[in-house]
């Protein structure tokens, strides 16, 4: 919250830079790793920070016993005074106070509730980092009834802009944060991801689902042949990286030509801006104007169309940071713009990826049903109930299982043999066709 972007010529309109960030994969494909090394930055300044700490807490110590001597000082101070001039104002000798402790400066909260979160973040304005390895359990917590305040709480944090205030008992009335500023990271897998998503839209448009809001939604291919890389790290990279870290941590908006309103009596109010360089400017009304035409198309699935929307802030996000990393001054230049722009590009393959199992639902529930019977877990003949019935991730809602089995046989992915010696109604047999999975092992190969 250091420094914002105002993504138009004119308007008081302000983005705050805070990224919602979400990696998709297999277990086993080492996204835990990926994303240490990418922490491994804001930990380096989280642990200069702790050392920083320590060393305030002792100068806090001796202050402290210096103060008790001054107050105890000044206390006998005051019954001299007092036993000479009774009445005497003797307020002077007994004013002094106690120094507060100093606040840990906090860069990431890992397993905090809403509460914790908003008293750590009271001691740091700039905002926190959230990060969790499993994403999804803390969405899925955020989904129940008796979290609703919280999810409230993450809603405001995604915004970057908005104050929040906590009335608990236990911890005191009117906890006041002036603006509430979180940025989320972690990871989950293909099954739980596309499970939450579908489960969040449906029977409404989840316009108002925490999914929408991670921009930077990656689920990469993991496929194709494995070459063993050891080579030593980049070492020049790393350096450069831990540089830019530590530049944005004791960034002063000053430096850089930000701008900041006045209020009515001339103090500074809200956050330090930049705005848009003329090119680049120009550049954003151009992306801008189709996204909105397309926002307003009624071709996108309404969850996937609340997603885009929310591209508005993501692009002068990462233009404002693109070019603050890049040693930028001044308005944000078009290079950094064109930048955030590729990003975008590159950001919606992935989010129309995650939203396939909402659009085409069938589509993502057969190449579930194909990995089942790929796997062994699905006998060469089964029934629909044999594929819904186990519970797996994705295969546990009858009608999308037998929407998915109707698009298989039509495929030719698999058979069926109908029975009416049942009694009952007729029971419809699925059998795995040998041709269609000949056709899958000739493509791997």
């Amino acid at each position: 919250r250091k420094l914002g972007i105002r993504p138009q010529a004119r308007t008081d309109w302000t983005v705050t830079p805070n990224q919602w960030a979400l990696v998709v994969g297999r277990p086993g494909v080492l996204k835990s790793p990926a994303l240490e090394a990418a922490l491994s930055p804001i930990k380096r300044l989280a642990a200069v920070a702790t050392e920083a700490h320590k060393a305030e807490i002792e100068q806090h110590r001796i202050a402290v016993r210096v103060a008790k001597l001054a107050a105890e000082e000044g206390e006998k101070s005051a019954r001299k005074l007092l036993g000479k001039l009774p009445g005497a104002d003797v307020s002077h000798l007994l004013g002094t106070e106690v120094p507060e402790a100093p606040a840990l400066r906090r860069y990431i909260a890992v397993d905090s509730n809403a509460a914790s979160l908003g008293e750590l973040h009271r001691q740091n304005h700039n905002g926190l980092l959230v990060h969790r390895d499993e994403l999804v359990s803390l969405l899925r917590s955020l989904d129940r009834e008796d979290q609703a305040e919280a999810r409230g709480f993450y809603l405001t944090g995604w915004n970057g802009d908005s104050s929040y205030t906590f009335d608990r008992i236990g911890r005191g009335l009117n906890l006041h944060i002036p603006a509430v500023c979180l940025s989320l990271l972690g990871s989950t897998q293909p099954g739980r991801i596309a499970e939450y998503i579908r489960h969040a839209v449906r029977g409404g448009a989840g316009d108002d689902g925490l999914i929408q809001r991670f921009g930077l939604l990656v689920w990469p291919d993991t496929g194709g042949e494995w070459h063993n890389v050891d080579r030593w790290p980049d070492s020049t990279a790393k350096k450069e990286a831990h540089r830019v870290f530590d530049y944005l941590d004791k960034l002063d908006p000053a430096t850089v030509g930000a701008l900041q309103d006045t209020d009515h009596d001339g103090e500074p109010e809200g956050i330090p801006y930049l705005r848009f360089d003329e090119n680049a400017l120009g550049l954003f009304l151009e992306w801008r104007t189709d996204l909105e035409a397309r926002l307003r198309g009624g071709d996108l699935h309404p969850a996937l169309e609340s997603h885009l929307a929310k591209y508005r802030k993501l692009v002068p996000s990462l233009a404002l940071i693109l070019h603050l990393a890049g040693n930028g001054t001044g308005p944000v230049s078009a290079r950094a713009t064109l930048q955030a722009l590729a990003w975008a590009e590159y950001l919606e393959t992935h989010a129309r990826r995650a939203y396939g199992s909402v659009t085409m639902p069938e589509v993502a529930t057969a190449k579930a049903i194909l990995s089942r019977i790929r796997k062994g877990d699905l006998k060469r003949e089964f029934s629909s109930r044999d594929v819904w019935r186990p519970g797996w991730a994705m295969l546990s809602d009858s009608e999308q299982v037998a929407d998915a089995l109707r698009l298989l046989v039509d495929y030719d992915w698999l058979t069926t043999t109908t029975r009416t010696d049942t009694g009952g109604r007729p029971a419809t047999t699925f059998t795995a066709n040998p041709r269609g999975f000949a056709k899958w092992a000739i493509s791997t190969d």
